[in-house]
């Protein structure tokens, strides 16, 4: 059952111990990326044979394949998924960005904006197949001008990727879909095989194996995050309905064992309402047992004297989701601190923000919203700066840089900056 506590602990480690904890899996990881990058495709083969059951024969997915999927997919979803993309582009094509150039005097300094070449997207498999997360990922992307969005995702046992995976990945954009799951799978964007090309950054979630090869070749690669389980923390006073705000909590419970959701409110008699509706819809879930898992371990509701403490409170947590379940909720929102995507009013599920909105779903865990963000346009792009002077311009500050440099008892410096204007 869930917890009820009044107010939170003094740390955010000390509510969560059981989501911290990690696996320790870095050992098999290397050895996996060891043998990845020795033995190229035949590699990738064996370990589907291992991990998915699968013997393939060629790794990419052909275009026939995709059209299969698409024509298998019921026209309703693909309708919906059509309106997610147009909303998820709406969006990110607003966080497209210019580079600048300033000029005085002789003088000109700039930045350039260049959209990084080629995008590596990681797609799970395993429990759940997540087309969002397909949409999410490449999306960005695209809209970021990558030349090359190369997608892997894990294949079932008879060497097929899910079709709704590939239906979204059609209506995304992605250029390029390889049946490879995994650990092994981050090993071969970071380093290329025969088949599966070098990119230049890997993007999207996974497992304990699959955050362990994104940290492993961090620095081959550019990675986004090392995603941990997900989170919803939902501030929320007793005018909401106990079971809407139990549904909110689980729509995050119901992901893995080690999700955490928590509810903050400043009224006790409301949170029991809300722990007892849990109890009576957990039994409704098809997720169930993970639900279950998730509330006993990792729920709680902390009971606050006021709404100020309670965004208090999150601002300590940093979650990756937060619902400001209230009246008047943007009144609250320059308050938040730290929070990956904030979910404002009495009818904005979390959901919206996974599936629909266009906000990006892929957001920092375990925290991290401290100093990170959610996934968006300028993960697939560099800045790249420039700068121009004319003689004159030189002229008039060499003896300033040459000064500098001498301070930092680099003569080589100083004498590059004055060289040009000794006789």
């Amino acid at each position: 059952m869930i917890k009820i506590i009044k107010d939170m602990p003094e740390t955010r480690a000390q509510m969560f111990s059981a989501v911290e904890k990690k696996v320790d899996v870095t050992a098999i990881v290397k050895e996996i990326i060891a043998t990845v990058r020795a033995e190229g495709d035949e590699a990738l083969k064996a370990y589907s044979r291992r991990f998915d059951g699968a013997d393939l024969t060629s790794l990419r997915v052909s275009k026939e394949e995709i059209d299969e999927a698409v024509a298998s997919v019921d026209s309703q979803f693909l309708e919906i998924l059509q309106k997610a993309a147009d909303n998820i582009k709406a969006f990110h094509i607003e966080q497209r960005r210019d580079g600048f150039r300033l000029e005085k005097e002789g003088v000109i300094v700039g930045q350039k904006i260049i959209p990084i070449e080629r995008a590596g997207l990681y797609v799970p498999g395993g429990t759940a197949a997540y087309p969002s997360t397909v949409l999410m990922d490449a999306i960005p992307a695209k809209i970021a001008g990558c030349e090359r969005v190369v997608m892997t995702t894990p294949p079932d046992k008879a060497g097929k990727v899910n079709p709704v995976i590939l239906a979204a990945a059609y209506i995304a954009g992605v250029d390029e879909i390889y049946k490879v799951g995994g650990a092994q799978a981050i090993a071969a964007l970071a380093y290329g095989t025969e088949s599966v090309p070098k990119v230049d950054k890997i993007v999207g979630p996974g497992n304990a194996f699959v955050a362990e090869a994104k940290k492993q070749v961090f620095g081959v690669v550019s990675i986004d995050m090392i995603a941990g389980p997900s989170e919803i923390l939902v501030i929320a006073d007793n005018k909401n309905e106990p079971k809407h705000i139990a549904a909110d909590l689980l729509s995050q419970a119901e992901h893995d064992k080690m999700a955490s959701a928590v509810l903050v409110t400043d009224d006790m008699t409301f949170a029991q309402k809300v722990a007892a509706e849990i109890e009576a819809q957990i039994p409704t879930l098809a997720r169930a047992e993970i639900a279950r898992a998730s509330i006993d371990d990792n729920g709680k509701i902390i009971v606050t004297d006021d709404i100020e403490r309670a965004v208090e409170v999150s601002n300590q947590i940093a979650p990756e989701h937060l619902e400001l379940c209230l009246d008047e909720p943007f009144s609250y929102l320059d308050k938040i601190k730290h929070a990956g995507s904030v979910f404002l009013g009495r009818y904005c599920p979390e959901a919206l923000g996974d599936y629909y909105a266009g906000s990006n779903h892929t957001l920092p865990t375990s925290g991290t919203a401290r100093f990170s963000s959610a996934l968006s346009v300028d993960d697939f792009i560099k800045k790249t700066q420039y700068i121009y002077y004319d003689e004159a311009a030189l002229k008039k500050v060499c003896k300033d840089v040459e000064y500098f440099a001498k301070k930092e008892g680099l003569t080589a410096h100083a004498r590059s900056a004055v060289i040009r204007f000794e006789d």
